[in-house]
């Protein structure tokens, strides 16, 4: 809000402007006071009463301008709650998305790793039935060859 001072009258009694009627000389006050002692008194209690009307101008303006950037401050402290409260559902929103994502990557890494547990299981299943096979025909071989020793040494 711009204030110009150029619009408010001078207080002072300075020398007057040729053909401004509202100027005081002294010899108007003189005149004045020729006729009505009273006039000098009345023009500065009218100075006064303009000073403070000016001044309460001044005040209420002043006024206005803090209530003006009062009601800006309010606003826009509604304005960052609001975003605050958008921003914070908005989070939540995508945690509770990653989340259902997360799950949805578990429960199929889940059933790989069961299928892969399956398969590792018969591996192990079928290396056990290998296992018992080779110990079966080790000791074949370990019968045959005990009997092909005691042929050997009983024939000389």
């Amino acid at each position: 809000m711009d204030f110009f001072f150029d619009d408010l009258p001078s207080t002072s009694m300075s020398t007057p402007k040729k053909g401004n009627k509202d100027s005081l000389t002294l010899d108007d006050t003189a005149y004045d006071l020729s006729r009505n002692t009273s006039s000098s008194v009345s023009l500065t209690e009218i100075e006064r009463q303009h000073s403070s009307s000016c001044i309460d101008d001044i005040s209420k303006k002043a006024q206005e301008m803090v209530e003006k950037i009062n009601h800006g401050r309010t606003r826009d402290q509604e304005m960052m709650d609001s975003f605050q409260e958008k921003l914070t559902e908005k989070v939540t929103e995508m945690c509770q998305l990653m989340k259902e994502h997360m799950y949805i990557v578990y429960e199929k890494n889940s059933n790989e790793i069961q299928v892969k547990l399956q398969e590792l299981s018969e591996v192990l299943e079928n290396c056990s039935k290998l296992n018992q096979e080779l110990l079966e025909a080790s000791q074949a071989l370990a019968c045959l060859r005990d009997g092909l020793d005691i042929n050997q040494r009983s024939e000389p």
